[in-house]
């Protein structure tokens, strides 16, 4: 069964997840503001929720046209297939949001579409009532400037949830933007890894999840795996292609440092819950004490940003002391995320390149500085 999915994104991770999606063998791919568009099975909702790193979530696209009236959303959503996704028992609650739209009564274009769905179910099962006691289907209903999108949610609780971050602090990095951080780095799990901010240890989790290849989905549950549509042996394969593709014995050298000793221990603990423990070192420690003898490391981190006027200073000589890193350490390269205006001024040099992105509501510039590239291996 042919089937469209829509991988869903932050804005200015669509091309990362796209290539995520190249990475695991999609090739018909469509790339939209905030959304990714591509084909596959059944199986394909399995492989998608396990393995996206940088996806928020997994929808299954039942139908879209042009909707100027409520007529018109009732009749074309009543004429959807509705009965091949949602078996007699099925718990279909509807979710809404309508932009530059006719149609921006929210609540309304909900409640039409509950019934529309619930006058196709009538004729397909031949029933006048449904109990709404089995599996759960969230369905949303998306107007955009009068078109109508019809989805459902396979995903469940949001993929950044991994199931690993038990305990955070006031304003952790979500792990999607964490791993899209890692990915926009020259990074590779022989070499150095290095988060000096880290927090509730998200940035070194996912660059060991990384590093070793581990599905990010491999620790949790998905609200499809309850669904009649997709086979439980096409869940079982997934997650033994997961458990085929991981690679465990890779060694790796990471380590995560904070100044406070309590982002030390609570990033120590998320590392234990993730299974990933031995593998990533926490210290405490300031960005200005940090040594190191590695070489063509990556040092990666999300510093203060100045926000508030109290906080200005600390970020500009947090920045100023990166870039004394930076200049003692010619081999490594550099990426920080911050909403600081002023830190190239302060890092004393403007970025090898910079990206726009968004940490929750807060607009921030992701800077990349390159350091020298390490000697290649001749081959054999």
């Amino acid at each position: 069964m042919a089937l469209t999915l829509i991988a869903t994104t932050a804005m200015g991770l669509e091309s990362i997840a796209a290539k995520e999606l190249r990475a695991l063998g999609y090739e018909d791919i469509q790339v939209e503001n905030g959304k990714i568009i591509f084909t596959g099975e059944p199986i394909d909702i399995c492989r998608a929720n396990l393995w996206l790193r940088t996806a928020d979530r997994i929808k299954l696209k039942i139908g879209e046209f042009k909707a100027a009236s409520f007529e018109e959303l009732f009749e074309q959503t009543k004429a959807l297939p509705w009965a091949d996704y949602l078996p007699v028992n099925a718990e279909f609650p509807v979710t809404g949001k309508s932009v530059k739209s006719q149609l921006y009564s929210v609540p309304d274009c909900q409640s039409i579409v509950k019934k529309a769905i619930v006058e196709n179910l009538k004729q397909h099962y031949h029933q006048e009532w449904f109990a709404e006691n089995g599996p759960l289907y969230k369905i949303e209903v998306s107007l955009l400037k009068d078109q109508a999108t019809l989805t459902i949610d396979t995903s469940g609780a949001g993929l950044h949830k991994r199931g690993y971050r038990y305990y955070h602090g006031q304003a952790p990095l979500k792990e999607t933007l964490a791993a899209a951080l890692i990915m926009l780095t020259n990074w590779t799990p022989d070499r150095p890894f290095v988060d000096p901010f880290c927090g509730s240890g998200t940035l070194p989790i996912e660059a060991a999840l990384i590093g070793q290849n581990i599905a990010p989905g491999f620790n949790r549950d998905f609200v499809s795996e309850s669904w009649p549509l997709i086979p439980q042996a096409d869940w079982e394969k997934a997650r033994e292609e997961v458990e085929d593709l991981a690679k465990y014995d890779q060694p790796l050298n990471i380590i995560g440092t904070d100044i406070d000793h309590k982002m030390v221990e609570l990033s120590a603990g998320n590392a234990l819950e993730a299974g990933l423990g031995d593998l990533i070192q926490f210290k405490q420690m300031q960005v200005s004490d940090f040594t190191s003898k590695e070489e063509y490391g990556c040092m990666v981190g999300n510093p203060p940003y100045g926000e508030r006027m109290g906080e200005y200073k600390q970020a500009e000589a947090i920045a100023r002391q990166l870039g004394q890193l930076y200049r003692e350490y010619p081999t490594w390269s550099f990426y920080f995320i911050t909403s600081f205006e002023e830190f190239e001024k302060a890092f004393g040099k403007a970025a090898s390149k910079k990206r726009k992105l968004y940490n929750g509501r807060i607009r921030t510039d992701y800077y990349q500085y390159f350091g020298k590239r390490p000697p290649q291996t001749p081959k054999e």
